[in-house]
């Protein structure tokens, strides 16, 4: 039974991936390693930027040190505010979806994506309020595909049911659009429905269901993936 959705940010929510690109083509050719498109989109899309970044040094047989890879995140996030702040695009139906699911299911959102950078674009896009909760970068100790993220998504939406009214992971759907999600999704024993916004239908066979765009959901069809 469906009592709680969980939403992925940066392909799902908000289109901004070929930002994200970009700037982890500036930030890592500013330390002599280039990175192609891809690559990005083969191997890097479903990481946050740790994961990112530490996986290209790892791949080009370079040592990563904690100190400097803080400062690459730090470098990225001011980039990623300058570039925003020209332009933001919310995918199509996403608005309409999220406002007629708010008043009867719990949202979340789990994200790799920095605290700031979420709040920031849901503060824009008028839909902050309909988030009960927001698990981002800073809040977990391994990225997707690890399950953490959820649980801990999980865990926040417990703590704040009422009547002690307890969800079970088998009670939540995460909407995904990167393969390292659907994984991390399905290991914390959650339903997903993937779009294929960054990725084609074919590579997203691990979700329950694949569609092209969130203008083609509703409240019905999620109930039927998790009934």
């Amino acid at each position: 039974m469906l009592r709680a959705l969980i939403f992925d940010f940066n392909g799902i929510i908000v289109d901004d991936e070929p930002i994200h690109f970009e700037l982890f083509r500036r930030v890592l050719g500013e330390e002599g390693i280039e990175l192609t498109e891809e690559n990005y989109y083969a191997r890097y899309l479903g990481f946050d930027d740790r994961g990112a970044f530490s996986a290209a040094y790892r791949e080009n047989g370079r040592s990563l040190e904690e100190s400097l890879l803080t400062r690459l995140i730090g470098r990225k996030a001011v980039y990623y505010q300058s570039a925003i702040q020209n332009k933001v695009t919310i995918f199509p139906g996403v608005e309409k979806l999220i406002t007629a699911l708010a008043p009867a299911l719990p949202l979340a959102v789990a994200s790799g994506a920095l605290r700031q950078e979420i709040e920031t674009i849901l503060t824009t896009a008028a839909l902050l309020k309909h988030f009960s909760v927001i698990i981002s970068a800073e809040d977990v100790n391994h990225g997707k595909p690890e399950p953490e993220i959820f649980l801990k998504a999980l865990a926040a939406l417990n703590a704040q049911a009422k009547n002690g009214d307890h969800i079970t992971a088998a009670d939540c759907l995460v909407v995904e659009d990167s393969k390292e999600g659907i994984r991390g999704a399905r290991r914390a024993g959650m339903k997903c429905l993937a779009v294929s916004n960054s990725h084609p239908a074919e590579l997203l066979r691990e979700a329950n269901a694949v569609v092209t765009s969130l203008e083609e959901v509703d409240l019905s069809l999620l109930e039927k993936l998790c009934a």
